[in-house]
C-alpha cells in the first residue's frame, strides 16, 4: 500500500540515545508536530488519520543537519516541530534533539527528507 500522506520524525543519531530516550523524543515529535499540521493544515491531517498514520523515522547525523531540515520544512510550508530535552535524565537541558515533519503529502515530504537514513 502506498500512503498519500505521512509524519517523518527525524532523531539525531549523533546523542547516542537509550533506546527508550530515542523512542520519548520521536513521541514528542510526533506529537507536537501533528498538532502543528492540525492547525495549519486540517485536510492534511485528516488525511493522515484516515489513512492509518504512517509514519518514518530518519536520522540526523547533527544538530546543524537536523535544524537544515527544520529550514527546508518551513520553507516549503510544511508543519514541523523541533524538540529540545528538558535535561531531567540522559542528555543536558536545551539539547535538540528530534524533529517531527507533517503529517503532509508524501511527495512533499519526500522532496525534503529522501537523503537521509531510517533510523
Amino acid at each position: 500500500m502506498s500512503f498519500r500522506h505521512k509524519q517523518v520524525v527525524i532523531l539525531r543519531s549523533d546523542l547516542k540515545m537509550s533506546c527508550g530516550k530515542a523512542a520519548a523524543q520521536a513521541c514528542h515529535a510526533a506529537v507536537s508536530a501533528a498538532e502543528e499540521t492540525k492547525k495549519k493544515h486540517r485536510s492534511w491531517w485528516r488525511a493522515w488519520m484516515r489513512e492509518g498514520q504512517c509514519k518514518i523515522v530518519l536520522r540526523a547525523g547533527s544538530e546543524a543537519e537536523l535544524l537544515e531540515m527544520e529550514k527546508k520544512t518551513k520553507a516549503s510550508g510544511i508543519p514541523s516541530s523541533v524538540i529540545s530535552d528538558m535535561g531531567l535524565t540522559e542528555l543536558p537541558p536545551s539539547t535538540v534533539t528530534a524533529l517531527g515533519v507533517g503529517p503532509a503529502p508524501s511527495s512533499l515530504i519526500d522532496k525534503i527528507t529522501s537523503n537521509l537514513p531510517l533510523y
